[in-house]
């Protein structure tokens, strides 16, 4: 004669199947999450809020430069301090600025002209519109292998 299983024991297998699943489930959570706190993933998505690009929702996306492009950069040092202490943007948040010269391109700057490739390509402010004065350089230089000119 037969034996057939009790109803005791197929609960009894079911609760430990489930319990694998569950255990499976939250390891592959932590795996994920250990993932992104050892890797920093890059952002795709980012939300430019600044008056420095057309406010919105921008995709980033790799690729070869060209100019005229958007690109996001965080600023130098100095320039992070300055743009914090006056509020223009608090100190960790990136650009969006248009890329306007690349590595090899000539970029001079005369009074409030910005020269590059002989074109006037934009008209500086002498100061904010707080009326505090903005840096100032005149003069003109060839942009090295990892240089680029922001504008914007």
């Amino acid at each position: 004669m037969r034996r057939r299983p009790s109803i005791h024991l197929i609960g009894s297998r079911l609760r430990r199947v489930r319990a694998r699943k569950t255990v499976a489930l939250a390891a592959a959570g932590l795996g994920l999450l250990g993932f992104t706190a050892l890797g920093k993933p890059a952002p795709w998505l980012v939300w430019n809020a600044s008056a420095s690009a057309p406010i919105g929702l921008y995709r980033i996306a790799a690729g070869a430069l060209a100019r005229g492009d958007l690109v996001l950069v965080r600023p130098p040092e100095y320039a992070a301090y300055l743009a914090a202490e006056r509020s223009y943007l608090p100190r960790n948040v990136p650009l969006a600025k248009r890329l306007a010269a690349l590595p090899d391109d000539n970029v001079c700057a005369f009074n409030d002209a910005i020269i590059i490739g002989g074109d006037i390509v934009a008209r500086r402010l002498k100061i904010d519109a707080e009326g505090r004065p903005l840096p100032w350089w005149n003069g003109c230089r060839e942009l090295g292998d990892n240089e680029v000119f922001l504008l914007g």
